[in-house]
C-alpha cells in the first residue's frame, strides 16, 4: 500500500508539473474571432446581411512580420477568411483585418485547373492552426498544406497524394485591392519571382525543391491566372518564398538570411519559440481555462499589426517611392483611431523596440508631407507619441515628433480635417438634414470635437515636457471645447449648426457613420472626455445626475438599427466597436467602482467567444484595440486615458499576474473574489485612488488589489 500511495504522489506531481509548464502558445486559438454572428440577440439587431466579425485571420504570422500566411475563403472580406465559408480559393501573404491586402495569392493544385473555377473545399474537421502555423486538408485536390512564417518569408509545404501531377495557382491578378499590374517569371529550374502591384508593390522571390517544368498562363474572359508545373517527385513539395516591398533582389536576400538552409520543422519551431517569449512576457495564475484560452489568444492578437515594411538590410519605400535606408524598421501606419486607446501602450510595454520604429517610420511619412500622418479619424498619433514619452521610452527623434503634431494641431492639413473652423469656433459645424440615414456622410463634428480636444490635451503634455510654456496654454485652453457639444437639455454631446444652434433633428439613438458621430450614436460618444471626467461631470447638476445617465447608457435598449460594424450591446454602450471603450470606467468618478466591475466582467465573459463555435468577438477587433482591450481589463489595468503614464485599476480575472516590463517585473495580486474594492497597495504602501502610475509599475514590486 505504502508503494502504492508514493507511486501516486509521484505521478500527480508529474502531472502537475507538466501542466504548469504547458506552453502558453498552446492556450492560443488563432481561429478566435474568424467567425461571424448570425444570432440577432449577440448582435442587437436582426441582421439582413453579413455583420462584420472580428475579421481577423488564422494564419501563420511572427509579432509585427511582413508576412501574414493565411488562406483566403473570400476577396474583400477583410482578413479574407470567413470561418463559416467552406471553400480556399488561396493562401495569401498579407493580411490585417480590414478591406485591403491580400497580397501574392497562391494555391497547390493538381489536375486540369480552369481560371474562373480553381477553388477547394476544406473541412474545418481538417484543419488546424497555432501561433506560427497553420494547415488544412484540400479535398478537391487531395493536398495536404501546411504553413509557416518568418518575419520577411514563407514556407509552404504541401503533401500530395501519390503519383498526383503538382502545380501551383498564382491568382496574381487578385487581391482586396485593385491590381495595376502583375509578373511572374522562371528562373533556372528551381526558382519563379516576380511582383503584383496593387495599394503597395510586393516582391517575391520563391524556391522550390522539386524542379520547375514550365509556367503557364490561363485566361477565361476577363478571369487570369499563371500556374507553375513541376517535374515528377515522390516528396512533399516545399516551397520557400522571400518578400520585399523594395525589390526582387532584396526579396531574394531576405529568403537568405531568414529561411534557406532551414526545414519546414525548424521554421515552425523558431515562430513558436518567438510567439512563447512575447507571451510569456504576461504570466496568470488562477482563472479558469477558458479565461487562460481568451487572454493568451487576445495577447497574440495583440501583436500582429501594424507590420514591417523594411528588408532585412534595412532597406524600405518612403511615401514618395525613394528606396531608402535609415537604420531602423519601417511599419506601417498603426490604425490609431481604433488601437491608440490601448493596444499601442501594450506594445510599448512588452515591445519597445517595435514601439520606436513605428514612430520614426510615422516622423518618417509626416516629413514627406509636413504633417503626422494619422489614420481613418481624429489625430491619435498625438497621445500615442505622447504616452510613449511620458513612459519613460526614447530613442525617437520627439522634438521632430512634436513639432509635427504642432503643425497638425495649428494648420489646416488632412489629418485633422476642419481644424480652423474648430481653432475659431471651439466646435466643428453639421448641417441640419432633413432625413439623416446611417450611410450620410457630413463632418462628424461631435466626434471631431471631442477628440480633438482630447488630442490638443496629448500634445499639450509634450509641450510641457519640452518646456513649451505658450503651446502649453493655448492648447490647454483647447481641451475643454468638448463642453462646446453638450447640450444640457438632453444630457448629451449634440450637434452644432454653424451659427452655434442646435440640430434640431436629433435622437440619440440614431447610428451614423459620419454625421455628427464617427460610427456610433450620441449615447456611445457623449462621455468622452478621458482627460476631464471631472469637467464631464460638471455639465450636469450633480454627480448623482451623471450617475443616472450612464445607468441609462447601459440600460436603455438598443433600438434594433442595423449596421455592418456595430454590434454587441449592454443598452445603447456598443462593444463592437471602439468609441465607447472606456465608458465602464466612467462609475469610479462617482464613488461607484463596484457598478464598473460588474460591466466589465460581463464583457469579458460575454464578448469574446460568442457564436455557436464560441469564435466570434462582438464586433470588430480593428487590428488589436478589441482584443488589448481584453488583455489589460483581464490583468486589472487599463490605459483610461493613453496619453498619461498611468493606468486605472479594476479586479483582475486571474489570482496573480507577473508582468516582465523591461529588466523589471512587477506583480498583480488579487485577494479576495468580491467585485468592490476596498484597498490597493504598491510596495506595501497604499494608493489613493484608483490611478497606479507608469513610474511605479517599472520599480518592479507589488500592485495588491483587496476586494470585498
Amino acid at each position: 500500500m505504502k508503494i502504492k500511495i508514493i507511486t501516486l504522489a509521484l505521478f500527480l506531481a508529474v502531472t502537475c508539473s507538466l501542466h504548469a509548464q504547458k506552453q502558453l502558445t498552446k492556450y492560443v486559438n488563432p481561429f478566435l474571432g474568424t467567425a461571424t454572428l448570425w444570432d440577432s440577440i449577440d448582435i442587437g439587431y436582426k441582421p439582413t446581411h453579413r455583420t462584420w466579425g472580428a475579421e481577423v485571420f488564422p494564419g501563420s504570422s511572427l509579432p509585427n512580420a511582413m508576412v501574414q500566411l493565411s488562406p483566403l475563403t473570400q476577396f474583400h472580406s477583410g482578413s479574407g477568411y470567413q470561418y463559416e465559408d467552406t471553400v480556399i480559393y488561396a493562401f495569401i501573404h498579407t493580411s490585417k483585418g480590414h478591406w485591403n491586402l491580400c497580397h501574392i495569392p497562391l494555391l497547390p493544385a493538381t489536375g486540369p485547373i480552369s481560371p474562373d473555377n480553381f477553388g477547394s473545399a476544406y473541412s474545418h474537421k481538417n484543419e488546424s492552426a497555432h501561433p506560427g502555423y497553420y494547415q488544412v486538408y484540400l479535398e478537391r485536390y487531395g493536398v495536404n498544406a501546411e504553413l509557416t512564417s518568418t518575419l520577411r518569408c514563407a514556407f509552404h509545404k504541401y503533401t500530395f497524394k501519390e503519383g498526383q501531377s503538382k502545380k501551383l495557382i498564382a491568382n496574381l491578378a487578385q487581391s482586396n485591392e485593385q491590381v495595376r499590374s502583375w509578373e511572374i517569371n522562371q528562373e533556372g529550374e528551381h526558382v519563379f519571382k516576380g511582383f503584383q502591384q496593387a495599394g503597395e508593390k510586393m516582391y517575391f522571390y520563391a524556391l522550390a525543391n522539386h524542379q520547375i517544368r514550365n509556367i503557364e498562363s490561363l485566361k477565361k474572359e476577363t478571369k487570369e491566372i499563371s500556374v507553375v508545373n513541376f517535374m515528377d517527385s515522390p516528396k512533399p513539395l516545399e516551397i520557400q518564398i522571400g518578400f520585399s516591398f523594395v525589390s526582387i533582389a532584396n526579396a531574394k536576400e531576405n529568403l537568405e538570411k531568414e529561411m534557406l538552409g532551414k526545414s519546414f520543422q525548424q521554421v515552425r519551431n523558431e515562430a513558436t519559440k518567438t510567439w512563447e517569449a512575447l507571451l510569456s512576457k504576461i504570466t496568470v495564475s488562477g482563472g479558469t481555462e477558458r479565461q487562460k484560452g481568451i487572454f493568451y489568444s487576445t495577447l497574440y492578437r495583440s501583436f500582429l499589426w501594424p507590420a514591417l515594411r523594411s528588408d532585412i538590410n534595412g532597406d524600405f519605400t518612403d511615401l514618395k517611392g525613394n528606396v531608402v535606408n535609415k537604420g531602423f524598421n519601417y511599419y506601417t501606419e498603426p490604425s490609431l483611431w481604433d488601437d491608440y486607446r490601448n493596444k499601442l501602450v501594450l506594445l510599448g510595454m512588452l515591445s519597445p523596440k517595435v514601439t520606436v520604429d513605428v514612430i520614426k517610420s510615422l516622423i518618417d511619412k509626416g516629413e514627406k508631407t509636413g504633417f503626422m500622418p494619422t489614420f481613418f479619424h481624429g489625430d491619435h498619433a498625438a497621445p500615442f507619441i505622447a504616452g510613449t514619452y511620458l513612459r519613460g521610452i526614447r530613442g525617437f527623434d520627439v522634438k521632430s515628433a512634436y513639432n509635427l503634431l504642432l503643425r497638425n494641431a495649428t494648420l489646416e492639413n488632412k489629418s485633422r480635417p476642419r481644424i480652423m473652423e474648430y481653432i475659431e469656433k471651439g466646435y466643428i459645424s453639421e448641417p441640419d438634414l432633413a432625413n439623416p440615414t446611417l450611410e450620410t456622410v457630413a463632418a462628424a463634428g461631435v466626434t471631431k470635437t471631442l477628440e480633438y480636444a482630447y488630442d490638443d490635451y496629448a500634445v499639450a503634455l509634450l509641450s510641457k515636457e519640452l518646456g513649451d510654456t505658450d503651446n502649453y496654454n493655448k492648447l490647454m485652453k483647447r481641451t475643454g471645447n468638448y463642453k462646446n457639444m453638450f447640450d444640457s437639455s438632453t444630457g448629451l454631446m449634440r450637434g452644432k449648426l454653424a451659427n452655434g444652434e442646435w440640430i434640431k433633428n436629433f435622437d440619440p439613438t440614431s447610428i451614423y457613420y459620419e454625421y455628427m458621430y464617427r460610427e456610433a450614436n450620441a449615447w456611445q460618444s457623449s462621455f468622452f472626455a478621458p482627460h476631464d471626467v471631472k469637467g464631464l461631470i460638471g455639465l450636469y447638476k450633480s454627480p448623482i445626475d451623471f450617475e443616472k445617465k450612464l445607468d441609462d447608457l447601459f440600460s436603455i435598449p438598443y433600438k434594433g438599427a442595423e449596421a455592418y460594424n456595430i454590434s454587441g450591446f449592454i443598452g445603447q454602450y456598443c462593444h463592437g466597436n471602439q468609441p465607447d471603450h472606456s465608458f465602464p470606467w466612467l462609475y469610479y468618478f462617482v464613488g461607484k467602482q463596484e457598478k464598473s466591475q460588474m460591466l466589465l466582467d460581463s464583457i469579458m465573459n460575454h464578448f469574446y467567444d460568442m457564436g455557436k463555435d464560441h469564435l466570434a468577438y462582438a464586433g470588430m477587433d480593428d487590428a488589436g484595440e478589441n482584443s488589448s482591450w481584453y488583455v489589460f481589463t483581464a490583468i486589472g489595468l487599463y490605459t483610461f486615458s493613453p496619453a498619461d503614464p498611468n493606468y486605472i485599476v479594476s479586479v483582475p480575472l486571474f489570482d496573480q499576474v507577473d508582468f516582465k516590463l523591461g529588466d523589471k517585473n512587477f506583480t498583480i495580486i488579487k485577494k479576495n473574489s468580491g467585485k468592490k474594492i476596498s484597498n490597493i497597495t504598491y510596495d506595501n504602501q497604499k494608493l489613493e485612488g484608483y490611478f497606479v502610475p507608469y513610474a511605479e509599475l517599472i520599480k518592479g514590486k507589488k500592485l495588491v488589489i483587496t476586494t470585498q
